[in-house]
């Protein structure tokens, strides 16, 4: 993935100005005639920046400064930056929509009643405090009738409601079959976000607050002894927590690929009910299952006998009410928010109602919002202007792959191939998916959630036994965000990413290069990362490389995480190399090939000055632009210790520093403190 926000789900895109920032022949690098850019006179805010700071200092903040120093982050936001400021446009675009839509109505089980009836009931929080616990009490009850622990995973094997455990149960593609789904198990079980909060000394605050947080909410739903079973909820995700992988390691595709039979699924805890869970979760007929972390199964399955069903049930009875609690009384929604949103990212202040019920709507029928949605905010023209974008970038991928130092010939050959094959998803999907059945009733909010986890939970599962779907897009046109897909080697660009400042068609076609194309090159580098870089052009998890080229890449990258691991946050936090190694890859190859392609694209010609920057100089400058932003000191703390992409100043600086093209833009020199030696210096691609 290429960015992080609050939500996944972005806003509305520009058309592509033909033969303007496309970087066609002929190109002349400069602005598009055909209007006036969003951002100042070309793309570029040049107010933004600080000119005390040398460019070789911080170039992030040289670039950004004075909008660091003037900018806050509104009071009900973690972080405020180009992503999640796109991403609020898009809210209030859906929720246009949304609330026109509820206007006008629609027929029982079409779109448009789904779409109103889920809005709506999530607004009317009177309904729901004056229901009460009512809803929720009939899940309660199943939950405390358990006896044994095949009783237990079959309640956690439950998709309506969020149960959770240790070991859970998923559909998905198979990474060296590509043309089937199949069943993966992998630890989970955690309240707190990752592994680490529950080790390191500088969390004790967060676990003290998280131990009171779960005695409250059970004590809001009326549960008896909340302060013991809160301290036992905790004790036993500290176990949990013990068994977990690292988070670096779970990144690590052929580690996490281990193909059983449900034989030797048995074998590997022969007391555990995995055939219960299994049939619980309607994947019984499944006859091989992918095991993700192998060697944490059996302590995990051994720790859930050992404990208690009488701990069990408190646990699930937490998990049920935390994970609805924006769906129950205010005083539980208050508590969580105070917890997850306070606590743990440093937001002072909830979100209106109505932006948490457009959130709503994406995640329960995503692409039923967005068919309307692209209607208005994207014309289906700007798809082949995109392409367009898109070729010129593989064209320069290609050279630098054809150029690489050391890269061997035959695996060069492979690697054409991979790109070849890359498939580019632009704006929406080909194909709509249907939501027929599910149903949304105006004033049951809790009901509606119930329902649509179970609708997207069996049709999730139900993929096991149909074909791959290759059109199926894992995000929604209104996302501002890129992705891309090992296993199917596709390229995702959703429409709502494709506007200022990542694309102006009348901006410069330097700003847009360094912008929308790093996208694009960051997107078609984590084909060559270290993770992707283990599929072939089919998609398929296998060794493809030399043992002469795997060396080469270990070394290289082995080098680009040991500069990211002097990378600072927070006093004493640094960046994991290894954890966000997959994403500076991308980063370092991708704006090495959009840079590539914008010379490409002045086909010869030496770009125009502009207010005294070059277009070299502008490129960079757009880089840096696209990923202007600042996190509350919480929120930063959890994307360091959880995400695999660094921090946007990070993001910034760890790739210039390595691109000789920079050090001779901004004449940095040995006194800067970026600078590498040359020999230092990483190029990938």
């Amino acid at each position: 993935m290429l960015s992080f926000t609050r939500r996944a789900l972005g806003a509305s895109s520009l058309a592509l100005a033909a033969g303007c920032a496309t970087g066609t022949a002929g190109s002349s690098g400069g602005a598009s005639s055909g209007g006036s850019a969003a951002i100042g006179a070309y793309g570029l805010d040049l107010t933004a920046g600080d000119p005390s700071v040398q460019p070789g200092n911080d170039f992030f903040r040289y670039c950004n400064g004075r909008w660091l120093d003037t900018t806050e982050i509104p009071s009900d936001q973690r972080s405020w930056g180009t992503f999640v400021i796109l991403a609020e446009k898009a809210s209030q675009d859906q929720r246009v929509i949304i609330e026109e839509t509820a206007l006008a109505g629609g027929a029982p089980g079409s779109a448009q009643q789904r779409i109103a009836a889920t809005y709506n009931a999530y607004l009317n929080t009177d309904a729901i405090n004056a229901r009460g616990l009512a809803p929720l009490q009939e899940d309660l009850a199943s939950i405390a009738a358990l006896r044994t622990h095949e009783d237990v995973i079959r309640s956690m094997a439950r998709n309506d409601i969020p149960t959770n455990g240790p070991i859970v149960a998923f559909a998905g593609l198979d990474a060296r079959n590509p043309q089937r789904y199949v069943v993966s198990f992998t630890h989970a079980g955690l309240g707190l976000p990752e592994r680490e909060y529950y080790r390191r000394a500088d969390g004790e605050a967060n676990r003290v607050a998280y131990v009171a947080y779960i005695e409250q909410v059970l004590t809001l739903a009326g549960q008896s002894n909340g302060a013991a079973k809160a301290r036992s909820i905790m004790a036993l995700e500290t176990q949990i927590a013990e068994l977990h992988w690292p988070v670096a390691d779970r990144r690590q595709r052929d580690r996490t690929y281990n193909l059983k039979t449900r034989a030797e699924l048995r074998a590997i805890a022969p007391n555990f009910p995995w055939d219960a869970g299994l049939e619980a979760a309607g994947m019984g007929e499944a006859t091989e299952v992918i095991v993700r972390e192998l060697s944490a199964m059996a302590p995990l399955a051994q720790l859930f006998l050992a404990t208690p069903v009488a701990t069990w049930r408190d646990y699930l009875t937490y998990n049920l009410i935390s994970g609805s609690a924006d769906v129950l009384p205010s005083a539980i929604d208050d508590a969580n928010f105070a917890f997850f949103g306070r606590t743990l990212n440093g937001q002072p202040e909830q979100q209106e109602r109505w932006k948490r019920a457009v959130d709503v709507n994406d995640n329960t029928m995503g692409e039923a919002v967005g068919q309307l949605y692209v209607q208005r905010h994207f014309p289906p023209e700007a798809k082949a202007q995109m392409l367009e974008l898109v070729e010129n970038l593989r064209r320069a991928y290609s050279q630098r792959i054809d150029q690489s130092p050391w890269m061997t010939a035959a695996t060069k050959v492979v690697a054409q191939e991979k790109l070849a094959a890359f498939v580019p998803r632009i704006g929406y999907p080909d194909k709509w998916r249907d939501f027929t059945g599910l149903d949304a009733v105006a004033d049951d909010a809790y009901g509606n959630f119930k329902r649509a986890n179970k609708f997207n939970g069996d049709w999730a599962t139900a993929r096991l036994w149909r074909p791959v779907d290759r059109a199926e897009w894992n995000m929604t046109p209104q996302t501002v965000n890129a992705s891309y897909n090992s296993v199917l080697n596709v390229i995702t660009f959703p429409a709502a990413i494709l506007q200022p400042p990542f694309f102006d068609p009348n901006a410069d076609a330097a700003v847009n290069y360094g912008a929308i194309g790093g996208v694009i090159g960051h997107e078609m580098g984590h084909g060559f990362d270290d993770q992707g870089a283990k599929s072939d052009a089919r998609g398929v998890l296998r060794d493809w490389w030399s043992p002469e080229d795997v060396a080469a890449f270990e070394r290289v990258t082995g080098a680009l995480a040991a500069q990211y691991d002097g990378f600072e946050a927070l006093p004493g936090l640094h960046v994991n190399g290894r954890l966000t190694l997959g994403e500076n890859v991308g980063d370092n190859g991708g704006l090495q090939v959009a840079l590539r392609a914008y010379e490409l694209s002045l086909n010869g010609r030496q770009a125009p000055v502009r207010d005294n920057l070059t277009g070299t100089q502008r490129f960079f400058l757009g880089w840096a632009q696209a990923w202007r932003s600042k996190y509350r000191d919480e929120a930063l703390r959890n994307l360091v210790l959880t995400n695999p992409h660094s921090p946007p100043n990070f993001r910034v600086n760890g790739v210039v520093r390595n691109m000789a093209a920079w050090y001779e833009a901004f004449g940095v020199t040995q006194d800067n403190a970026l600078y590498l030696p040359p020999d230092q210096r990483v190029t990938i691609w």
